[in-house]
Order: C-alpha cells, then structure tokens, then sequence
C-alpha cells in the first residue's frame, strides 16, 4: 500500500518479487542496517574510529601511578581519545550527575543516590620517610610512631583521622606539625625533614627510592583503603564510555 505495488505476487505454490520490490532490495536492506546500528546497543562500535574527550576527576596520588599507563593504552587503542583529569575539588559534587566528569577514581564518598560504583581494590596504608630517618634506628611501635612529627595531608586542611583514633584506642597522641594539601607535596616535604607522610603499600617504589625516601608498616590495626571507580548511569550503556 505504501509503494504502490504488491511486491511479492503468487507464482504456483511460492511468492515472486515484482520488478519493483527488486528495485527496493537494495535500498531497504541499507535502511535495515541502519535501523539495526541505531537500535542494537554498541553496534558498530570500533575504539579506533572514537574521537571523544572523557574527564577523570581522581586522587594526585592516583593520578601519578595510573595516568601514564592509562593513556598509553588509550592512545594505542583509540588514538583520537584524549583524557582530561580533575583533581578532588570537585569530589562530593553534582559533578557526575551533571555529566562534568565521566568517571569518578579512587575512595568513594558522598555521591548522589542514583550513581553507580564498582570497588576496584584495597591497598593498606604505610608511613613513609627519608632513608636517614631516625625511627629506622630500631623497631618502629605504636609508641615510637607517634612520637614523631607527622605531616597531615588534606586539601581541607582536616588533622584528625582514622590513625588518630586508633592511636587514642592506645592511649597515645601524635603531632600533626604540618598539613599540605597533596601527596606529591607531603612526600617533598618528608625527604628534607623528620616528618613522617603516609602513602599506599607498594606504590611507586621506583619513586619512593629515587626521592630517598623508605617506607614502612603502621604499628596500628587500621582499615585498608577501598578505591572504587564512579559513574552515572547516563553512561551505563554508552558503548564508548564501557569501553
């Protein structure tokens, strides 16, 4: 009704095209492909052929141990790909439900209901200090632990945490001589010093060692860190931003 022509007509016991439906074979089945990668979730989707800019927002101390590898990996694999990353002031903001950052990284707190989380791993906590430090001399405790000086590292400029409770547990109190507002800058500050940093276990020990700078285990029963990645689920069935 449509075209104006029956398109398939009896022929015997079977159907046979019109000469006009064999016009139209052609241009439909281009139509039906279309329809088909408009509708089906991810078809066609080729990584190589992207050209997008996401935004990160995640932890300095993250961002150092995973940007290189990451966007060596992307440039390989989607080479028109470009990674924009924001630092945590905008943590604990609309920022993932108003599409400013495509992905949230590393300790999870305070976002909207409707957001989306997968945990990624649990890496302990280590204090860290320069290879001459004192403490080194003899078997770090609790006791001797907190008597050091210590640098606090807040970008809200926070001096009570998690070690300060658990060293209240014991009875014990350290000094927060000095708060900065990120790890880079606490770990420059503790190879010229006596102050004593935190950072994760194992995480860049290559640049632990080239800065003169050794870690060591916390007397203290804490919780490791957990470290999530974040999303809207605007995105959740984006095939470029799965990928």
């Amino acid at each position: 009704r449509v075209v104006g022509d029956p398109l398939l007509v009896r022929a015997g016991q079977g159907m046979v095209p019109t000469p006009r439906a064999l016009e139209l074979r052609e241009e439909v089945g281009a139509l039906l492909r279309g329809c088909d990668n408009v509708l089906r979730p991810g078809a066609g989707f080729e990584a190589v052929h992207l050209q997008r800019t996401f935004t990160v927002q995640t932890t300095e101390l993250l961002l150092v141990g995973v940007a290189g590898a990451l966007t060596d990996r992307i440039h390989r694999e989607a080479p028109l790909v470009d990674v924009v990353f924001l630092p945590e002031a905008v943590e604990g903001g609309p920022a993932l439900r108003q599409g400013w950052v495509d992905v949230e990284l590393g300790v999870l707190g305070d976002l909207d209901p409707e957001i989306q989380t997968r945990q990624l791993a649990q890496r302990p906590l280590v204090g860290i200090a320069r290879s001459g430090h004192p403490l080194f001399d003899g078997r770090i405790d609790a006791r001797r632990f907190a008597a050091a000086d210590h640098i606090g590292i807040s970008r809200l400029g926070k001096r009570y945490g998690p070690i300060d409770s658990a060293l209240a547990e014991r009875g014990l109190r350290r000094r927060t001589a000095v708060v900065v507002p990120s790890h880079t800058s606490a770990m420059m500050l503790a190879r010229t010093t006596d102050l004593v940093a935190l950072t994760l276990t194992d995480w860049l020990p290559d640049t632990t060692a080239a800065l003169g700078l050794r870690t060591f285990p916390i007397p203290l029963d804490l919780d490791p860190i957990p470290l999530g990645m974040a999303w809207h689920p605007r995105n959740a069935t984006d095939p470029a931003h799965h990928w």
